[in-house]
């Protein structure tokens, strides 16, 4: 098992309060970050049990959602749904990116 899946599951873990926060001001917002951010853990997943082209292509689907997650929390902060991200928050999103960057097209490095 990938280690960046566990730092996916913490992560998501702390959207729930921010989330909830945005649905106040904004519901479709919300629901996008909702199928997105749980987007990423699901195509992450399966890319760890797939194998050549399904599994970059796995990992690319998620590295999309998981830009997507990232926006909409941008979004959010500017539009004062929520408070800039905690630092952790926006350390774990940069960490994700990167390690799917890497996952997701394996021939750059």
């Amino acid at each position: 098992m990938l280690r960046i899946y566990g730092v996916i599951l913490d992560w998501l873990e702390s959207l729930v309060k921010l989330n909830a926060q945005i649905a106040r001001h904004d519901r479709d917002l919300a629901k996008q970050l909702k199928r997105s951010s749980s987007s990423v853990a699901l195509n992450t997943a399966e890319g760890m049990y797939s194998k050549g082209g399904s599994r970059t292509a796995a990992y690319g689907v998620a590295l999309r959602e998981m830009r997507e997650s990232f926006a909409a929390l941008e979004i959010a902060v500017r539009l004062h749904y929520i408070a800039p991200l905690e630092p952790g928050v926006s350390d774990q999103s940069e960490r994700i990116i990167g390690t799917l960057v890497k996952l997701a097209f394996p021939s750059r490095r």
